[in-house]
């Protein structure tokens, strides 16, 4: 059996992208996680030991996003789905979504967004 737990819209404050402006007075980026496992014995049981505690995984997302600088969202994404593979052993398959919000493009966009989804197989 396979579900999935999903973390919305959660906001960090980064210094993430290639102009210096964006490494040094950095920017509000969202991501979204997909976790995709099998929390089944956990609502038998309703015991939190049996699924992903999803408190845990976004402070370890927030942790990722504000300790580092990426030029690229796409490479921060990367980070974020390898390492929640890495550190959650019940995660099957993860899909990250980061937006770069207000980015500088010349025009007006609300965001951009880049989205990975990688299953335990391709560690």
């Amino acid at each position: 059996m396979q579900n999935v737990i999903r973390i919305k819209g959660a906001v960090f404050y980064g210094y993430h992208g290639v102009r210096s402006e964006e490494q040094s007075v950095g920017g509000k980026f969202e991501s979204d996680v997909d976790i995709y496992t099998n929390f089944s014995a956990a609502a038998d049981k309703d015991d939190l030991t049996k699924t992903v505690d999803y408190h845990k995984v976004y402070s370890f997302m927030n942790h990722l996003a504000v300790s580092q600088k990426h030029y690229l969202i796409e490479t921060l994404a990367m980070n974020i789905a390898d390492e929640l593979l890495k550190k959650f052993a019940n995660i099957q398959k993860v899909a990250i979504r980061i937006r770069k919000n207000n980015p500088p493009l010349g025009g007006v966009a609300d965001c951009v967004e880049v989205e990975i989804v990688k299953d335990r197989s391709e560690l």
